[in-house]
């Protein structure tokens, strides 16, 4: 039966990309294999919310899902198959609750259909001219999920890969995830995917780096929250910024004003296949007292009367 990828996911048709991604880490950590083990019917649940994810979390994926439902890879084949004909042809492109219904109704000469020119619309459609089979897509794609310090310094997965149906025998692959990888990056392990007449496909390991407590990441730059007193927001002064792996000091200008953000140059994430780094961003929050002595009271009364 074909799956509505959006009721895999428990969102409407009208989902922003922030609650498609929301939906899908709520599931994912449901669901995950490491919290079910033994589990076969949450595997294969965890199976499919990533497979619905893989097409709504991305823009083209989702259009194309949204028009011709199940056969939403055929997309561009079913266009150009109209384009070249002209006048339509006899395909639903729907076929699946994901999809919206189209049928197109072709008007020339059933056997053009068929012509010996070109590739016919049935050979359009699924990858080729007449009687030349659509080739079976041998990679797997395995999810994984990263700290945002794993993803700043790069780590490692050990992933158990089952017996395959070449034969071959249950293993487990040490694989290396590079610094700067962000969610949707795919880390491909070449050859380690399914075998069939020859051909080896990949092993993609397709990455969602987890939301942080502190840090906001924007692409390769960090947004954070840094406290600074009241004196020194005033006056200037210095504050202790604490960066991933690392602290700072920060010289605060006088007469900084609350909400004000100050870029610290390459302490953001590294960017991925590069040896620079984006930045870090620290908005400042002014942090008021919480009592005053007497002195303290006369002082700020006088600076009222001031007009301060």
């Amino acid at each position: 039966m074909a799956k509505d990828f959006y009721a895999t996911l428990d969102v409407s048709r009208n989902a922003t990309g922030k609650e498609i991604r929301s939906a899908y880490r709520k599931l994912a950590r449901k669901l995950h294999p490491d919290v079910n083990p033994g589990d076969a019917a949450s595997e294969a649940r965890f199976k499919e919310v990533n497979a619905a994810y893989d097409v709504l979390s991305d823009s083209d994926k989702r259009k194309k899902y949204d028009v011709y439902g199940d056969n939403w890879e055929h997309g561009e084949e079913i266009e150009r198959a109209r384009a070249h004909r002209g006048r339509g042809g006899l395909y639903n492109a729907g076929g699946s609750p994901g999809g919206q219904f189209r049928t197109y109704t072709f008007e020339g000469d059933p056997s053009e259909l068929f012509g010996d020119t070109g590739a016919d619309l049935f050979g359009g459609l699924f990858g080729g001219r007449r009687g030349r089979p659509r080739q079976r897509n041998l990679n797997i794609e395995q999810p994984v999920q990263v700290s945002l310090e794993e993803a700043h310094a790069g780590t490692a997965r050990t992933i158990l890969m089952n017996a395959m149906d070449d034969g071959a025998s249950a293993r487990r692959l040490e694989v290396k995830i590079p610094a700067g990888v962000q969610t949707g990056s795919r880390v491909r392990v070449a050859g380690e995917g399914l075998s069939e007449g020859g051909r080896k496909g990949d092993l993609l390991l397709v990455v969602d780096v987890l939301p942080h407590e502190r840090f906001e990441r924007k692409g390769d730059d960090l947004y954070a929250d840094i406290e600074v007193p009241l004196s020194s927001a005033v006056l200037g002064g210095e504050v202790t910024v604490q960066a991933i792996g690392r602290k700072v000091a920060l010289k605060v200008p006088p007469l900084t004003q609350n909400g004000r953000t100050i870029r610290l140059g390459g302490l953001g994430m590294p960017k991925l296949g590069s040896d620079q780094k984006g930045d870090l961003y620290v908005r400042v929050k002014v942090r008021l007292p919480e009592k005053l002595g007497d002195k303290e009271q006369k002082l700020f009364e006088e600076l009222k009367a001031a007009g301060i």
